[in-house]
């Protein structure tokens, strides 16, 4: 009998959560407040009524061995050695967050994944392997990284038109060092882009649940180790 899958998407502003069986996503908010223990009790609060035996969490932070290796940037601390899978009672896959909407946009072959968002987020698939990156603060141009020419700061500050100019910079760049066969363009601003590069499309920011079902498939299930109970 396939697992009953519960995908939750941490983001800065929101937690998403949906199962499979239901359209719906439900929602509360996160922030710079959100610890992991607020976390487990908002979820729980979230999922009446829906039915799940196994749980993939989309986080954003650098994830190791299905655990953090830090806290994430906006959001409050205790996450890295959090144990969510007691928390919760369930099995969990623990995941970057671009990562895990990475896995819901794959459509075979080598694929590079650009969250553009309040930062920067990336991943590699080839071959149904997932590759997380940390691409965003690598160094670009002028003492500054990838992220501050193409996160929202950079938005704001640069206007649509340059913003344009350097996003479709960043993606030429790390196209010729990644090779990838396909780039897919993911996040919240990713959508402010009329024209997109050669070989892009756009994702979208439910493809997060979608990736999140696909943790616990057979092509993906030795892709993240589980946290049992």
């Amino acid at each position: 009998m396939p697992q009953r899958v519960l995908a939750i998407d941490i983001g800065g502003t929101n937690v998403k959560c949906r199962v499979e069986s239901d359209p719906e996503k439900r929602s509360f908010a996160s922030g710079p407040l959100l610890t992991p223990t607020l976390l487990v009790q908002g979820v729980n609060t979230l999922v009446t009524g829906w039915d799940f035996d196994v749980i993939s969490i989309g986080l954003p932070a650098p994830i190791v061995g299905n655990q953090p290796s830090s806290d994430p940037v906006n959001l409050g601390a205790g996450w890295v050695d959090f144990d969510f899978a007691h928390a919760f009672g369930k099995p969990v896959k623990l995941i970057n967050d671009a990562a895990m909407q990475a896995v819901g946009s794959y459509e075979g072959g080598r694929m590079l994944f650009l969250g553009l968002g309040t930062g920067l987020g990336s991943c590699l698939i080839a071959e149904h392997v997932i590759l997380p990156t940390e691409l965003a603060h690598m160094p670009y141009r002028k003492g500054k990284s990838f992220e501050q020419f193409v996160g929202v700061r950079a938005l704001k500050k640069l206007g649509k038109r340059e913003w344009t100019r350097e996003v479709h910079n960043v993606i030429a760049i790390l196209s010729a060092g990644l090779l990838p066969d396909y780039v897919v363009l993911g996040g919240g601003n990713s959508v402010r882009l009329k024209n997109l590069p050669e070989n892009c499309r756009l994702g979208a920011n439910s493809n997060a649940f979608i990736g999140g079902f696909r943790l616990w498939t057979r092509e993906w299930v030795k892709s993240v180790a589980s946290s049992p109970t």
